[in-house]
């Protein structure tokens, strides 16, 4: 039996389509990425913002004609969107034979055999139930660096977002579990991994009563063949002495991170629920950055923000340009019915609210030319990732860049490079986002 696989939304998400993959491959099943040969087409979507929940609904009806023009003979729906909206999905697109709960995901096999024998099929468990993965993944990234999901849930709460009601309680994943994935992922030749979750910085306080990422940390570093140890979603309330230590000593660990701070207003920060205040965001950024001279720093804004006034963007503006993040992303606000924040006065039109993302990042162009700037005449370290063939040009990525979401490096070599390798090069020039440079002739 064929498998069509479809997963939509974050890296979290791709994790669990990949360990959905890894059970099917493990029983027989066999993938293909035509869908006029798939037997099965299975949808893992995501529903965070409206533009997510849009890509998801469009998804599934693109591939419902499959099922109505009688070329496969099941539609399964999973993720997020199959959470939160299982009965509607089910009513409104019959031609949906199975759906699928975020904590139920390692019952695919069920809900396929469910679905091929004609019953309709809603798998759904407790929310805060651990699913079991697969240590075995099926890799979709293409095998130089892999995420690795060390946390299920989350418990700030923020005014703004779903996640809670899609994923339930923070829930770590057992140490012993993710070194195990681990090794698996190295042996298959991945040579970096990208530590995710709602929320990285409080890995270990459930099951360990207390912060362990830095002896998660500790730990991945003693797996032959990673090189390089990312991580991603720190909120910057919860890092921490020993894990900054960490990070500031062992080698495989890229001196990076991702803040995600949403505002600096302290107005709209209590609106959002969050919990810093704008002297806390510099003082946490001024620490870091004491200790770690040459961290790059990642962070996501939203503008927009029901109450967000003039007053507010401007103190935004005036936070970025004094920050000069390495890498910042900006959203406009999304307003999803049942939070809190989607029942607040103040709403803000849509335009005010482009306008105002727009102004961020015509700013954070030109930080981030000036922040390339000064990488001229140096040597990195670059991770080879594509080839434009006809330029002699290899693409590829530093340290201060995360997959998908950061810059590339652009690195001329008359030798060929491979992917996955790891070569020093030499910065010549900068765009707004990218670096150009020279193969210095070593592979590292």
């Amino acid at each position: 039996m064929k498998i069509l696989f479809v997963s939509l939304g974050c890296d979290k998400n791709l994790v669990d389509s990949e360990h959905m993959l890894g059970k099917l491959a493990g029983r027989g099943f066999s993938m293909t990425d035509d869908e006029t040969e798939a037997d099965v087409i299975i949808i893992n979507t995501c529903c965070f913002i409206d533009s997510a929940k849009e890509e998801s609904i469009q998804t599934i009806l693109d591939l419902a004609r499959m099922k109505q023009e009688g070329v496969c003979k099941a539609l399964i729906v999973t993720g997020c969107m199959a959470e939160r909206y299982k009965k509607e999905v089910l009513k409104e697109i019959p031609e949906v034979d199975a759906i699928v709960g975020t904590s139920s995901y390692d019952k695919i096999e069920e809900a396929i055999r469910s679905a091929c024998s004609g019953e309709k099929a809603a798998l759904f468990d407790d929310l805060n139930r651990m699913p079991e993965g697969e240590h075995k993944r099926i890799m979709t990234t293409g095998g130089c660096y892999e995420y690795l999901k060390i946390a299920e849930g989350c418990d700030k709460h923020c005014t703004y977002c779903v996640i809670p009601s899609l994923r339930g309680a923070y829930r770590s994943v057992p140490m012993e579990d993710l070194l195990v994935e681990a090794r698996a992922l190295a042996e298959d030749g991945v040579r970096e991994l990208i530590l995710v979750a709602q929320e990285t910085t409080c890995y270990g306080k459930d099951l360990y009563g207390q912060k362990s990422l830095h002896v998660l940390l500790k730990k991945l570093c003693g797996i032959p063949g990673i090189r390089w140890i990312r991580i991603l979603y720190c909120y910057p309330e919860e890092i921490y002495p020993e894990l900054v230590q960490t990070i500031k000593e062992k080698p495989k660990i890229c001196h990076y991170l991702d803040l995600p701070i949403q505002h600096a207003s302290d107005r709209i920060l209590k609106r959002m629920g969050r919990k810093t205040s704008r002297g806390d965001l510099e003082r946490i950024i001024g620490n870091l950055r004491q200790e770690i001279p040459d961290i790059a720093l990642r962070t996501t804004l939203i503008t927009g923000f029901p109450g967000e006034t003039p007053a507010d963007h401007i103190e935004l503006m005036d936070f970025v340009s004094r920050m000069r993040f390495d890498r910042l992303g900006v959203f406009t606000y999304s307003r999803e019915e049942g939070t809190p924040a989607a029942e607040m006065d103040g709403q803000v039109d849509s335009g005010t609210m482009q306008s105002r993302r727009d102004e961020l990042l015509t700013m954070q162009q030109e930080i981030s030319k000036e922040r390339g700037e000064s990488f001229q005449g140096k040597t990195l370290e670059v991770q080879i990732e594509g080839e434009i063939p006809e330029d002699h040009t290899f693409v590829g990525r530093t340290y201060a860049d995360a997959p998908n979401v950061d810059g590339y490096f652009f690195v001329h070599s008359e030798e060929p490079l491979h992917t996955g390798d790891f070569v020093s090069a030499r910065a010549t020039g900068a765009m707004e986002y990218d670096l150009i440079g020279e193969y210095t002739g070593e592979v590292l």
